[in-house]
């Protein structure tokens, strides 16, 4: 399955597993059932009246509902990105090369199949991926053709660059990119904890790309580990998949600024405006995706800030909610005045969580990085992308492996403790030696 620009959450209706009895089915399909068999639904317990508690101005489920909702939660919930589960990174190849037999695209000759998405199918040919267009009705927020126009428009850094546009022989769009061997999400599913210089590396490039991608208006909507092509494991990173975003001129007939469309965005990375149905959000949405990415980048081993599913799977949406509420806090009128306006807002609905310190939840991550995820995922506030840019630079590398100048000035700090040491040592030996010789004298 993709793991590049087209994975999102309908992907998982693709992967589906053999009960050996000739049926094929989701193999999320029996928790799903579950879960909607349970008695903690939180539809349920609204409508049970009498399973409430009021508590001032915040409705705070009664205790046993709430370990039951939680129990499903934890069920439901996994540790890795749940719409990339039954991917493989469509740019990340060597394990996925197919039969032989290859087939022509246009005048691309021994095409490869990797993977299929909601509108498109990948195939790689030598050193490029094409991406064909196999769906084309009702398919808001994917839109390919305004992705090609998008990405045609872009002259600016750590954007994958889209080689050319063409109809196959069956008049069917396609895409072309270069191949890229690496993802983010290949790099961060190996489990090994990335250096700092790594990891800076790839958020200068993903923070520079957004700063020109937000300058121009336009919002991306899907940030991820998958939509981040690497060129090698230390990088360039370069930013894809295009296929949902939000553009202020060629969007604004399908969706004015002011009524965008908020099923967007993949799992523990979409952002908490989305899912309480402000339909004007902007590019602060890109920025949490990002934060909540380069938290997971900073952990050691990497794993998502937050639980989630699928956008679309049942319960996902109502999971990642109390994630973000366990981790930062439920929020209060306080801590986000904007979403006083929201179509469903926050508050009085959900029970209130303390946020938990950034030195809790990522004890493993150095200071200067905690302070930015900290600036990044927060319901109000949020840093830009020129700000988190900035931020990187002036919070130099605290690994000395990371950081040559850095290493150069611990080795010298190194050699003139080592010879105040040597100093102080023959200082003591002549206090010493005099010390012996005037008992010698007096004696």
């Amino acid at each position: 399955m993709s793991r590049g620009l087209i994975t999102n959450e309908n992907e998982s209706q693709h992967c589906q597993a053999d009960l050996g009895n000739g049926f094929h089915v989701s193999p999320f399909q029996l928790e799903i059932q579950a879960y909607n068999d349970s008695v903690s639904r939180v539809s349920r317990c609204f409508r049970a009246e009498s399973r409430i508690v009021e508590h001032s101005l915040t409705f705070v489920l009664v205790p046993s509902i709430k370990e039951e909702y939680d129990a499903a939660i934890h069920t439901l919930a996994r540790p890795s990105r749940p719409s990339e589960t039954c991917a493989s990174q469509w740019f990340d190849l060597s394990t996925n090369e197919g039969d032989d037999s290859g087939i022509r695209i246009g005048s691309y000759q021994d095409c490869h199949y990797v993977a299929s998405g909601v509108t498109a199918e990948v195939y790689r040919c030598e050193a490029r991926a094409l991406k064909v267009i196999t769906e084309t009705h009702a398919i808001e927020p994917h839109n390919p053709r305004r992705e090609a126009t998008i990405l045609t428009t872009f002259d600016g850094p750590a954007i994958i660059q889209l080689l050319e546009t063409f109809r196959d022989q069956e008049q069917r769009l396609v895409l072309v990119f270069p191949y890229m061997p690496l993802t983010l999400a290949s790099v961060l599913d190996r489990g090994e904890a990335l250096s700092e210089a790594r990891v800076r590396s790839y958020f200068n490039d993903i923070f520079a790309a957004l700063k020109y991608i937000h300058g121009h208006g336009i919002i991306h909507r899907d940030i991820k580990p998958s939509a981040v092509l690497l060129e090698s494991s230390d990088g360039p990173a370069y930013l894809s998949d295009f296929g949902t975003a939000w553009h202020p001129l060629l969007s604004a007939n399908t969706e004015p600024a002011d009524n965008k469309i908020l099923d967007v965005g993949t799992g523990p990375y979409r952002a908490p405006e989305a899912l309480f149905g402000n339909k004007s959000y902007g590019t602060a949405l890109d920025m949490w995706g990002a934060g909540a990415m380069f938290a997971e980048a900073c952990r050691n081993p990497p794993k998502p800030l937050f639980e989630s599913r699928g956008a679309h799977e049942d319960g996902n949406q109502l999971g990642l909610i109390l994630s973000i509420f366990k981790t930062i806090g439920t929020p209060t009128l306080e801590t986000w005045p904007e979403a006083a306006t929201f179509k469903t807002p926050p508050f009085e609905m959900y029970q209130v969580f303390e946020g938990k310190p950034w030195e809790f939840v990522l004890p493993d991550v150095q200071p200067d990085f905690r302070g930015l995820v900290a600036k990044l995922v927060t319901y109000s506030g949020r840093a830009t992308a020129d700000e988190a840019l900035l931020y990187l630079n002036e919070h130099p590398s605290h690994d000395t492996r990371d950081n040559p100048q850095l290493r150069w000035g611990n080795f010298m700090h190194g050699i003139q403790e080592l010879a105040t040491k040597s100093k102080d040592l023959e200082e003591n030996q002549v206090d010493n030696s005099q010390s012996q010789d005037a008992t010698v004298q007096g004696v």
